[in-house]
């Protein structure tokens, strides 16, 4: 039988990670309290299209972690939207250019054990009919989408069901079992899950946070009737359907840490949907920027912090939603004292201890 967690723990953020994270303390048996500042739905994990991609993320971006990792991730998201009643969409996503570049896609997606197929332009139009004419197409089921702001206010709704207890404050600092927090409170707790994503505000407490890099990305929201077909990948950007619309994304902005909005990202989004869809052309957008977390490696930290009782939850990079139940699942089987499995042991803030003594108050 397996050991519950009596354990009484706080996680400081609230996005995707912090409420699966919470959501798995609290089915373990912990008593769980998430502390974040911002409204559930204006973080980064709001300000997302939700794609769980493992295969796309993998052809298109070279800093992504190894492809079984990520499809081990999305797995887990089918007992976990069963568990919080979450529609999980299953129409796939293809990627769209010329013959020639889709053939490589195509090729390239087979030679990593993907099934996927060429489509043309006509079978392309089929799935998609809102796609410019004459775009050939590499089409894969392997990847997954969920809607961001149904999946937060579904983790909510489950984690409260278990007792998980949500306050609108910061951590500002944890020692002894007590963390304390920005509106004054003094929080008892045994465990202090940091899943606070690109925010530096806690690296006096956890100096491993030093390692990170944040990343702005841009999104355009599409209001509209929802679109048909799967999501549609560029080399460069995306159009994602969704229910209200589409989002067109994202910009991978290294180093940036701001939200403001800068209207040449803006119109570099809007050409490239529109070069591929032009009803994007002189459609009514709205933009938001969120900010991401990155390690050196690509790969998320997660695990203890030097300092007692602190654990880390976060760096998952672009890919927030799609990893959130692997690394909520290594989170929990660390506080349980379980054997780390093989993606746990690559996951360990020990991996950046050289950047932790940098950060470390004198």
């Amino acid at each position: 039988m397996t050991r519950r967690l009596n354990l009484r723990v706080l996680v400081a953020g609230g996005g995707a990670v912090g409420s699966v994270t919470a959501l798995a303390l609290a089915r373990a048996g912990a008593r769980v309290t998430v502390a974040d500042p911002a409204a559930p739905d204006d973080n980064a994990s709001g300000i997302a299209a939700g794609m769980l991609a493992p295969a796309f993320e993998t052809l298109f971006d070279l800093a992504s972690p190894p492809l079984e990792l990520l499809r081990r991730a999305r797995d887990l998201w089918t007992d976990l939207a069963t568990f919080v009643d979450l529609d999980l969409s299953r129409v796939g996503a293809m990627a769209v250019g010329t013959p020639a570049q889709a053939e490589a896609w195509a090729d390239t997606l087979a030679g990593l054990g993907v099934e996927a197929l060429r489509l043309s332009p006509a079978q392309a139009r089929e799935r998609s009919p809102w796609l410019a004419a004459g775009l050939s197409a590499a089409w894969t089921g392997e990847d997954w989408r969920l809607e961001p702001t149904d999946a937060l206010a579904a983790l909510r709704a489950a984690g409260e069901r278990l007792g998980v207890r949500r306050v609108r404050a910061a951590v500002t600092a944890f020692d002894a079992g007590t963390a304390v927090l920005d509106d004054g409170e003094r929080h008892p707790a045994d465990a202090l899950v940091v899943a606070t994503g690109a925010s530096s505000s806690l690296v006096g407490v956890a100096p491993e946070l030093a390692a990170l890099t944040p990343i702005k990305g841009h999104i355009l929201a599409v209001s509209g009737p929802p679109l048909a077909g799967p999501v549609v990948r560029l080399e460069a950007a995306y159009i994602c359907p969704s229910r209200g619309g589409a989002l067109i994304g994202s910009t991978m902005e290294s180093g940036r840490a701001d939200t403001g909005i800068d209207p040449a990202q803006v119109e570099r989004l809007r050409d490239l949907a529109a070069a591929a869809a032009p009803i994007f052309a002189a459609a009514s957008l709205t933009p938001r920027a969120g900010v991401r977390a990155a390690t050196p490696d690509g790969l998320p930290m997660v695990g203890p912090a030097r300092a007692p009782g602190v654990w880390l939850a976060l760096g998952a990079r672009r890919n927030g939603w799609l990893l959130a139940p692997l690394i909520a699942t290594a989170l929990v089987d660390g506080l349980a004292g379980r054997a780390p499995g093989p993606w746990a042991r690559a996951f360990d803030p020990a991996r950046f201890a050289t950047a932790a003594a940098t950060a470390s108050p004198a």
